[in-house]
């Protein structure tokens, strides 16, 4: 007989057996008490664990949060550049604001008259009466800087268009903060993970070896291997997790420092931004710890 033939003979025997509630909670409870029992095994261990996971994640909480407010300032910067779209003297202004409102990433459009134009620029620089020479203008906004070329192009051809402009350098230097902050964050994870799985994976076999006896003992006497596994998945959980809750700790410091400077510039903080990086410290510290156990168990543990 095949071993796929067993497996599915062991289904179906598996199907008819009653399930019993209460013997499942007591091996629930020994699974807690077994990763409870690792814990405690590894002594003082835990505080030098627990204390380098929770640095590395402040470290990633720090930069995440001001990634975050970050982005806010770059998305900030990107909504008010405008592209200048001036218009020949004949346009017919209407068909050409509605034809611009119709074009894919264009936020918005404002016309500026050239009559008001050119009295504000008359208090301004305090011209002497003379001849309007401004055309009239419309204001472009669009959704994200990174689309801004693809709007002029699609500006250009319009009749009644003159010429365009927009702060290509400013639009340049937002591009440049986007992608800068994208990469550092995603840098981060990746160094993040590295070396909070390598210090779990550590650990975890420093308890496999430890109970490298009773493992066999258990392997012999025909445990499944769930049984033997969780209570080592759990111990790295716990470890991530307990981390996690001390690494959100100094972002109480950073938020205050970081809504005065919001306020400074006039700048709305972005929402929840305190709670989605609590919120991903927690799961990524538990998940990193979990995924840390596993390789662990994977590399050093053959069940």
């Amino acid at each position: 007989m095949d071993s796929n033939n067993k497996q599915q003979i062991k289904k179906q025997v598996k199907k008819h057996i009653p399930k019993d509630w209460l013997c499942e909670l007591r091996i629930a409870y020994r699974i807690l008490m077994e990763s409870v029992n690792d814990i405690k095994r590894t002594g003082i261990v835990n505080i030098i664990i627990i204390t380098t996971m929770a640095a590395i994640l402040t470290i990633f909480g720090i930069l995440f949060r001001f990634t975050l407010s970050l982005s806010s300032f770059a998305g900030e910067l990107g909504n008010v550049l405008e592209i200048s779209v001036y218009l020949r003297p004949n346009a017919s202004i209407s068909v050409v604001q509605d034809r611009v409102k119709t074009i894919k990433h264009v936020k918005s459009v404002r016309l500026i008259p050239k009559a008001d134009a050119w009295k504000s620029l008359q208090k301004e620089l305090s011209l002497q009466d003379m001849e309007n020479p401004l055309p009239d203008t419309l204001r472009v906004r669009v959704d994200k800087p990174d689309n801004i070329q693809d709007v002029l192009t699609q500006i250009k051809p319009i009749a009644g268009v003159e010429d365009l402009g927009y702060a290509k350098e400013l639009a340049k230097k937002i591009q440049i903060l986007t992608h800068v902050v994208n990469t550092t964050m995603i840098f981060v994870v990746i160094i993040s993970a590295a070396l909070t799985i390598t210090i779990i994976n550590n650990t975890i076999q420093l308890v496999i070896q430890s109970r490298k006896e009773e493992i066999e003992i258990m392997r012999l006497m025909g445990v499944s291997n769930w049984y033997i596994k969780t209570p080592l998945v759990m111990q790295g959980a716990f470890y991530g997790f307990v981390s996690s809750i001390i690494a959100v700790l100094p972002l109480n410091c950073i938020q205050g420092l970081l809504s005065n400077m919001h306020k400074f510039f006039l700048i709305p903080a972005p929402v929840y931004a305190q709670n989605i990086v609590i919120i991903s410290l927690l799961l990524i510290g538990t998940a990193f710890g979990a995924c840390g156990s596993l390789w662990s168990i994977k590399k050093h543990l053959q069940v």
